[in-house]
């Protein structure tokens, strides 16, 4: 049933197939935006639409960015000879945040995965090799701890390791404030394999 009308309706509907965005928070989020001035109306869709037609990926790392070099590419202050490889940008964000990474990142968007019909030639690894003809010294291998992170991890492993460039997996294990007794045996594993000395 509609209760407001086609311009409100139809502004819930768009607002609510973005992620996260279920029908109640598209419904507040739209009487939000009714309610702001004018002024912020067009500048927010403004920002999108620009958004939308400015982003690309950049050229070095494929991060999005709205010039030809993202900023971590375009620093001569980073160290270009360790690469991070990450899944998507949303991992170079997390990692970036905590200001002790001073490399430069490669994007893969995506990860292998067979049950999706996700192979190797459809996420940026040929790309990640081109790079790697450059003056590298290590690949720190990013990926999720997922089935699908693991397959990719271990795939890029076994691509750069004849080219004598060191390559290492980020450690996972117990969670900070997390409870042992709830942590799964791999995660365990991964911690105890991964322990450092104090």
């Amino acid at each position: 049933m509609d209760y407001y009308g086609n311009q409100i309706t139809k502004l819930i509907e768009e607002l609510s197939k973005l992620p996260g965005i279920g029908s109640k928070s598209a419904g507040r989020l739209a009487f939000h935006i009714i309610n702001m001035p004018k002024e912020q109306v067009e500048a927010l869709s403004g920002a999108i639409v620009s958004a939308k037609n400015n982003v690309r990926y950049c050229s070095e790392c494929f991060t999005l960015t709205d010039n030809e070099f993202c900023p971590i590419c375009a620093s001569e202050k980073r160290n270009h000879k360790v690469i991070m490889v990450v899944e998507n940008s949303r991992d170079l964000a997390a990692y970036e945040k905590t200001g002790k990474f001073d490399g430069v990142y490669h994007v893969l968007h995506g990860a292998i995965s067979p049950l999706l019909g996700i192979g190797p030639a459809d996420i940026k690894l040929k790309e990640l090799m081109v790079r790697l003809e450059k003056d590298v010294d290590e690949v720190i291998i990013a990926t999720n701890s997922s089935l699908e992170g693991e397959t990719t991890a271990m795939y890029i492993s076994k691509l750069i390791k004849p080219t004598g460039i060191k390559v290492t997996r980020i450690a996972s294990g117990v969670p900070v404030g997390g409870d042992i007794e709830y942590v799964d045996e791999v995660t365990l594993l991964r911690a105890l394999e991964g322990r450092i000395e104090l």
